[in-house]
């Protein structure tokens, strides 16, 4: 029967049964969720599709093992579509300032909550201890907010999360492998050094020797040419209201130079737009600042970062910058040990201890199953990323000359999108073909 066959009255009538039945649904979530400890709420706007969202503010102790040391109040957004539908827990390495739906939500037909990560955005404690951030505790906030939720969500849960969260969804699954039934990590990388020397291959292997070449010629173009870099630098700085305290310019200027290689492999950069030898200045700094940027390593991305740089520089590993082809170069920055991308929160000395993530490493290999791990094969950070072992079930995707922003499902080719899709409905327990466009 076609939709012209249907009264305006008929249709009124299913509208407002529709909105009639999403109300009750509505005011039993808001019961459910004021019967629950530790949880504060406010409606925010509805996302499309969804029946209800809420901002929750969760009371989280700052040690999980001594709850008498103090809490915190950790922010997550919660996006209802039904009582009866799987939940994806979204696990960020970062802030997370609004709410967001992503694509594995929408993909499954789920129920969302998305978690700001401890020590970061709203998430923060009224004093700040670094000791309390570590993996272990940022885990037990999820275990936590999971074993509440459930109280309300009793199907099936997946947790996802992208770059740093990605990471924190592989230490998830690690530390408490039965809170969800299926982990995608997007562009995860599992780093077991503080200086990751997997990196370093990477850099000097991926795409053509030629394009390789030309990134490197653009690092010498600006280091021969260090004084009028700098000045004209000092003027955009000025411009975009940068400031350098952390680290000083000629120092930040370096970093941003040994930098340019990660970030334009990392971000998608096109070889066929790296300036030649004949460019003015003018432009190939006008591209350097596209690509890497002094930003980065101004005193308001340290701050922003500290937390990240924190966890990276103790437990979660990270990398640093080759040297051996600029000497005589650099002034501001040693040649060996080879700088390092942590920056440690006001400059505090700290230990890097890897036992964790090679444990973590150990446990993926033999024990991972039910992960499906999403990657870009041109992104710098896949030099790090969980390989197939050949031990568990779990599905990779190393999508082809794709980079860290891209590698998503919506970009993947049809015959893996089918292949995910179905892996996620026999996991789920859905009919084949439930999940397919």
């Amino acid at each position: 029967m076609t939709m012209k066959n249907f009264s305006l009255p008929f249709i009124l009538l299913a509208f407002l049964v529709k909105i009639a039945g999403a109300q009750p649904a509505k005011a039993e979530l808001e019961t459910l969720l004021f019967d629950l400890p530790d949880i504060s709420f406010k409606k925010i706007n509805t996302p499309e599709g969804f029946e209800a969202a809420y901002e929750l503010k969760v009371r989280q102790p700052l040690d999980h093992a001594h709850p008498e040391k103090g809490f915190f109040y950790q922010r997550v957004f919660l996006s209802h579509r039904s009582f009866d539908k799987p939940v994806v827990i979204c696990t960020e390495g970062y802030q997370r300032p609004r709410n967001l739906i992503y694509e594995l939500t929408t993909l499954i037909g789920a129920n969302q909550v998305d978690v700001e990560h401890r020590y970061f955005g709203e998430s923060m404690p009224e004093v700040i201890d670094y000791q309390y951030l570590n993996l272990e505790q940022a885990t037990a906030d999820l275990h936590h907010i999971n074993q509440l939720l459930r109280q309300i969500y009793t199907g099936k849960w997946i947790s996802t999360g992208i770059s740093k969260g990605g990471q924190t969804t592989i230490y998830y699954r690690y530390f408490y492998p039965n809170d969800v039934d299926i982990s995608v990590p997007y562009v995860a990388p599992l780093n077991l050094e503080l200086e990751e020397s997997r990196i370093f291959t990477f850099l000097d292997t991926v795409g053509t020797k030629e394009c390789r070449d030309q990134l490197k010629s653009v690092q010498f173009r600006l280091l021969k040419n260090r004084q009028e870099s700098l000045m004209k630098l000092h003027w955009f700085s000025k411009g975009a209201g940068l400031k350098f305290t952390y680290l000083s310019p000629e120092q930040a200027f370096e970093y941003a130079v040994l930098e340019y290689p990660f970030a334009f492999w990392q971000w998608g950069g096109d070889c066929s737009k790296i300036p030649g030898a004949k460019a003015p200045l003018d432009s190939v700094l006008s591209h350097f600042l596209a690509v890497s940027g002094l930003d980065f390593f101004s005193d308001k991305s340290m701050e922003d970062y500290a937390s990240h740089y924190y966890q990276a520089g103790t437990e979660m590993g990270y990398y640093g910058y080759k040297t051996d082809d600029f000497k005589g170069l650099l002034k501001a920055l040693p040649m060996r040990p080879y700088p390092s991308a942590v920056f440690m929160p006001n400059k505090m000395p700290t230990t890097f201890d890897g036992e964790l993530p090679h444990k973590a490493a150990r446990w993926v290999e033999n024990h991972g199953n039910n992960f499906i791990y999403i990657n870009g094969d041109s992104d710098t950070w896949s030099a790090t990323a969980v390989r197939p072992s050949g031990k568990t079930n779990s599905v990779w995707f190393f999508m082809p000359k794709t980079d860290h922003r891209m590698a998503r499902i919506k970009n993947m080719s049809k015959q893996d999108k089918q292949k995910l899709t179905s892996t996620l409905e026999e996991w789920l327990g859905m009919e084949p073909g439930s999940l397919s466009e």
